[in-house]
Formats: C-alpha cells, sequence, structure tokens
C-alpha cells in the first residue's frame, strides 16, 4: 500500500498536539458526528533528528540505566514518538487519541545507536480492528541512518468502548496469575508521570495528577508504559549487538504505587513481569532476545 508523505519541518512538541487532539474530540462531540473508522494512508516523516545530550543524561538518570556511547532503546522511542503521536492527533486520525489505553509494543532494536548519530523517522498507523473492549490500532515508528533502518517499534492502543465493526465476544478469563521470584521492588511516587514528562515532553494528562487522570476515566493518574518499560530494559537489555524486546501491560500502575518485579533468564531470552503483590495483579511483562 501506499501512503501519502507528510513532511514536517521538526519534531512536534507533544503538549501542542494533545492540545490539537482536545479540539478535535471536542469538535467532534459538538458535531455528533466522528465518520467512518477508516486509517488515512499517510505517514508522518522528519529528517534530521538527534540526541539532546542533558535529555539523555535526565533519562538515564530517572530509570537507572547505564551512562554510555549508544542511546537505550526506550530513549529512541522518547524521540521519535511525538512524530508518530503527530499521526494521530491529526483531524484524519479516526479515534480519539485522548483516553486512549497503551496495549503493548514490539521492538526492533537492529544495532547499536551512537549517541552523535542522525536519525530520519517515518510513522504510520495500521491493522485497525476490532477488540473486546473497543478498537485496537498500530502505530509504527522507524528510524533510519543514512538509509539504514536501524530501530523499528510497533506501539499498539485501544480506542474504548469504539467498536469499527460488529462488537466481538469476550474472550474467557486469563489464567490466573503466579508471582515469580522477586528480585527487585520500585516505589514510584506520585510525581513519577510528571517526572517522565519533563524528561520526554509526554504530557498526557491521565499522567499528570489525580483531576485530569479522573477527567478522563481513570481512578488516580498512571505510570506511562514506557517508563515502567525503560527501568525494566535498564536491568535486561544488552549493551552491545542487536536485539528485539517487547512488553504487554495488563493493569496501570496507579501512583504513588509500589511495582514488585522479576527477572527470568535463558540462554535464548530474558523475561520480565512486574506485579502489584498486595493485589497480586499482574501490570506487565515482556521480555528481550539478542537478534
Amino acid at each position: 500500500m501506499s501512503r501519502r508523505e507528510v513532511r514536517l519541518a521538526a519534531v512536534p512538541a507533544l503538549p501542542r498536539l494533545y492540545a490539537e487532539a482536545l479540539g478535535n474530540q471536542v469538535r467532534t462531540k459538538l458535531t455528533g458526528s466522528s465518520g467512518s473508522l477508516v486509517l488515512p494512508e499517510v505517514e508522518h516523516c522528519v529528517t534530521g533528528v538527534r540526541a539532546e545530550l542533558p535529555r539523555l543524561e535526565a533519562y538515564q538518570q530517572l530509570v537507572g540505566d547505564t551512562v554510555r556511547g549508544t542511546l537505550p532503546s526506550v530513549f529512541v522511542h522518547g524521540t521519535v514518538f511525538p512524530v508518530a503521536m503527530s499521526v494521530l492527533a491529526a483531524r484524519d486520525f479516526p479515534l480519539p487519541l485522548l483516553g486512549m489505553v497503551h496495549l503493548s509494543n514490539q521492538v526492533e532494536h537492529l544495532r547499536p545507536i551512537r549517541v552523535d548519530e542522525t536519525l530520519d523517522v517515518r510513522a504510520w498507523a495500521e491493522k485497525l480492528r476490532d477488540h473486546p473492549a473497543g478498537t485496537a490500532v498500530d502505530v509504527v515508528c522507524e528510524a533510519s541512518v543514512g538509509g539504514e533502518v536501524v530501530w523499528v517499534g510497533t506501539s499498539t492502543y485501544l480506542a474504548k468502548g469504539i467498536w469499527a465493526g460488529q462488537r466481538p465476544e469476550r474472550r474467557g478469563d486469563r489464567p490466573e496469575f503466579v508471582a515469580p521470584v522477586q528480585t527487585g521492588a520500585w516505589r514510584l511516587g506520585a510525581g513519577a508521570g510528571r517526572d517522565y514528562a519533563a524528561v520526554l515532553g509526554d504530557y498526557n494528562p491521565i499522567h499528570l495528577g489525580a483531576l485530569p487522570a479522573k477527567a478522563l476515566g481513570m481512578k488516580r493518574q498512571i505510570a506511562h508504559g514506557m517508563f515502567l518499560a525503560g527501568k525494566a530494559l535498564a536491568q535486561t537489555a544488552p549493551r552491545d549487538g542487536g536485539y528485539h524486546w517487547d512488553i504487554v501491560f495488563e493493569a496501570p500502575v496507579l501512583l504513588p504505587s509500589t511495582v514488585s518485579f522479576g527477572v527470568a533468564s535463558t540462554r535464548k531470552l530474558m523475561s520480565f513481569q512486574g506485579w502489584n503483590a498486595r493485589s497480586g495483579r499482574r501490570h506487565f511483562h515482556g521480555a528481550v532476545r539478542p537478534l
């Protein structure tokens, strides 16, 4: 499928994108029509993207990652994330951005990316599909260096209560979660969402405070999924060579909170899980394997 290319002058600012998305959602409510659930055949592109060293150092300190001459994978995600969000915040995108649920990520970090390398980024949405709780969509972001693809991330989101077609039947209950051996615990304060936003610019209201989170259907503010992924990868990602990693989010981490964390390793991969020891609910699980 050929996609129309939308060239952006620079990586957009996320607060502006969220404001535009809010305006689109208000406009849709006032007019009473959201149109058909059809994805626009476009990709948004930015060239000449470089890591900001102060932001990189702040990120490494925030998630407990090692200071080194290559970029952590979640930092790459945070750097290119606004390009992907510009696709979702556009007026022709059929689902409401604000309030969407982050379900999962799959990333191919194809080789180490040096801090001084310049990235060309493109992003698009695909695979709009029914989900028992609404409509799911994949947002793909690709980073290249001199024409060589070095990083590809696919983020899956859910628009709850909106169906593209016939509402599917709910599947059976998930298997009961049995907590693995705990290898660590993360104490996350009420301001963890604001701390992550200050570093990587993701000022989605559901992460910033109780009142804006409640306005969008949450009990209180929740941790960024990619903040949790970054802390997990700081302990599991290889320091040299390419690797694949994925993470599935099952239950939000309400802030403040303590997350129990466990890592298990085999010869081929390292798996990890995070859960709430009090409730017995798993927050996320994922794995890392070398390419």
